[in-house]
């Protein structure tokens, strides 16, 4: 029997930042969806004090039909336990939150979807969204999980900046956009936010889009910066020889590979006429052709990459030899 992929949002942010606050009202939002959300013994606060028990899986299904799991097996045990009860009838859901612990690196969790088949095919990572404290951010920031968290992300939140400054906020603005290139910030405001924001971002597809808040222009950052996770995007007017390439990205792979948060390209190839894209996490990616260039539209090639401590200089001299 056939299966529609089940939509998954990562829900990641530095201890504090607010992802309870966001999921409750996830949970309670008139969305007419019937959510399920993962959330781990490490959460700064339960969703509801049943879920904490002594089994390694405990279930709640709430009154709006959303259903809550509190964890103490791995990821996987979870997500198949899930689908299992879904298979039954016994639970009903069409989209599946994930909270992280503040202090989780969110890449084990967006490569589960990845590593094993069956979970490949019965669940659909979408996108993974990262909340960030406007009032502790700089402090949170200087440790690298935290900068972490925001180079995975595909949508950045803002929390609390209510209690922060407005030159506070774009401070943080413009150290977040420096970090991420790809992903749009947004403000939510004591967890409200419009769930359209988050929801159906199809953030690991393959397509063209390299992100509805990708900045082309060079971002500088202050003297004295300390981020260690940083965008790096690189451009060519040049149609790119085939075989250059692949021995690019061959070698950027086995010498940065577990180093490179996200990448995503949309390349102009010599001699084809449709565009290549492609996007990895780590060392796990996926390449295809996507549709043919149009013929006033300019064939130029642009590859983003997120990354922790990217040698700029050697990277951005290998793309310019493909040529």
């Amino acid at each position: 029997m056939a299966h529609s992929p089940i939509p998954v949002t990562v829900l990641t942010g530095f201890l504090g930042s607010g992802k309870t606050t966001l999921l409750r009202h996830m949970l309670q939002a008139e969305h007419g969806l019937k959510l399920a959300v993962i959330e781990n013994e490490f959460s700064e606060v339960p969703i509801d004090g049943q879920l904490l028990g002594d089994r390694p899986v405990e279930l709640v299904t709430l009154a709006n039909g959303c259903v809550c799991c509190s964890i103490h097996v791995e990821l996987e045990k979870a997500l198949f336990l899930l689908l299992d009860k879904l298979d039954s009838g016994e639970l009903a859901f069409d989209r599946l939150v994930i909270e992280c612990t503040g202090l989780a690196d969110p890449a084990p969790v967006a490569q589960t979807f990845f590593a094993d088949e069956e979970l490949a095919q019965r669940y659909h990572l979408d996108a993974i969204v990262t909340l960030v404290d406007a009032v502790n951010a700089e402090r949170h920031l200087q440790e690298a999980i935290a900068q972490a968290q925001v180079g995975f992300a595909d949508r950045i939140l803002l929390s609390k900046t209510d209690l922060a400054t407005a030159e506070q906020v774009e401070a943080l603005r413009q150290r977040l956009q420096r970090i991420n290139r790809r992903a749009p910030i947004q403000v939510v405001e004591h967890g409200r936010i419009d769930l359209a924001a988050l929801l159906d971002v199809r953030g690991f597809e393959l397509d063209a889009q390299l992100g509805p808040a990708l900045v082309l222009r060079p971002l500088t950052a202050p003297a004295g910066s300390a981020d260690r996770i940083a965008s790096l995007v690189l451009r060519s007017e040049q149609p790119l020889d085939k075989n250059r390439l692949n021995a690019f990205m061959e070698g950027l792979l086995e010498r940065h590979g577990n180093s490179l948060l996200r990448y995503k390209g949309v390349l102009c190839v010599a001699g084809e006429p449709r565009r290549l894209v492609f996007q990895g996490v780590l060392r796990l990616y996926g390449f295809d052709w996507d549709a043919e260039w149009g013929a006033d539209e300019a064939r130029e090639s642009v590859l983003v990459l997120i990354g922790d401590n990217l040698s700029e200089e050697e990277i951005r001299a290998g793309f310019a030899a493909l040529g």
